[in-house]
């Protein structure tokens, strides 16, 4: 499951060189911070219980994020 969490951290670094690339620089940077947890995480060599819970955590923190903001930013 640590493994996971490092190819998590790969695809996330990914998309912010492509956001960067076309000179987004605000999501760029949320999908480096995104990098370096998920990296960080992949590392610390957490139970399989513990690694599911941090990313359901990580789940319902990006939906209610991504549901705040296209119902009261994007008018």
């Amino acid at each position: 499951m640590d493994q996971m969490f490092r190819v998590l951290g790969f695809w996330t670094l990914v998309i912010s060189l492509m956001f960067l690339a076309g000179q987004m620089y605000i999501p760029a940077i949320l999908f480096i911070v995104q990098t370096i947890l998920f990296i960080a995480f992949g590392y610390m060599k957490f139970t399989e219980k513990t690694y599911m819970y941090l990313f359901g955590g990580y789940m319902f923190v990006s939906f209610c994020g991504m549901v705040w903001y296209s119902t009261f930013m994007m008018h």
